[in-house]
């Protein structure tokens, strides 16, 4: 059974430096940091699109039943939570290819 990189343990260098590791044995690469941040995006959206002025005791103010405000605002926080759920998890397919070849 051939050892994966993530069993094999850095030995210090003679010199007493540490080998680097590899960008491929990262869990999480840029196109992950990208994703995240397209989901954090989503969330603040939808948090914005919830927001607005509310009714006081005096005035009642009907736009807080908007479907903008109660509809389309939290789908788009919840969808951007699940996003980020994908963003974190996913894996690209040269990332997984390189390391069942190895």
């Amino acid at each position: 059974m051939a050892k994966r990189p993530s069993d094999i343990r850095r030995a210090p260098q003679p010199d007493g430096e540490i080998e680097k590791e590899s960008k491929t044995q990262f869990p999480l690469v840029r196109t992950n940091f990208i994703l995240m941040a397209i989901a954090g995006l989503m969330i603040v959206l939808g948090f914005v699109l919830m927001a607005g002025k509310g009714s006081t005791p005096t005035e009642f103010n009907p736009d807080i039943f908007s479907a903008r405000r109660v509809v389309v605002g939290p789908t788009i926080s919840f969808l951007g939570f699940l996003f980020m759920g994908f963003a974190i998890m996913w894996s690209g397919k040269s990332r997984s290819t390189k390391n069942t070849e190895e």
